[in-house]
């Protein structure tokens, strides 16, 4: 099983379960596709673009269950990234963690595999 995963405002993953899928947040509409991190990019995602942001959490996802939605393409220092090109299933979560700031405003991360 592959393991993607995506840093998500608490308020925009409360909606995707009301609504029992998740569109993606701004940047995700805007781009038109959902952002993903593998767990080697996933800090380095928080640092970049969530840096000092509470009330988040990080969402475990098996790429698995995406099927041909899902491409790796280049972006940052030309890293491939996850991109999912539909909205994201609920049924493809593997665990939904908060995402708290630590003393050093940097995210505290729980254990990925797990």
């Amino acid at each position: 099983m592959r393991i993607i995963y995506k840093i998500c405002q608490k308020s925009l993953w409360d909606a995707a379960e009301q609504a029992g899928f998740f569109a993606g947040a701004p940047i995700d509409v805007s781009d038109g596709y959902l952002h993903f991190s593998t767990a080697q990019q996933v800090k380095e995602t928080s640092d970049k673009h969530f840096a000092g942001q509470d009330d988040l959490l990080l969402i475990a996802i098996d790429a698995d269950r995406l099927g041909t939605d899902l491409r790796y393409e280049p972006s940052r220092g030309g890293d491939l990234f996850p991109h999912l090109y539909a909205p994201l299933a609920l049924s493809a979560v593997l665990w939904v963690k908060p995402l708290p700031l630590g003393p050093d405003g940097r995210h505290i991360f729980p254990d990925l595999d797990s």
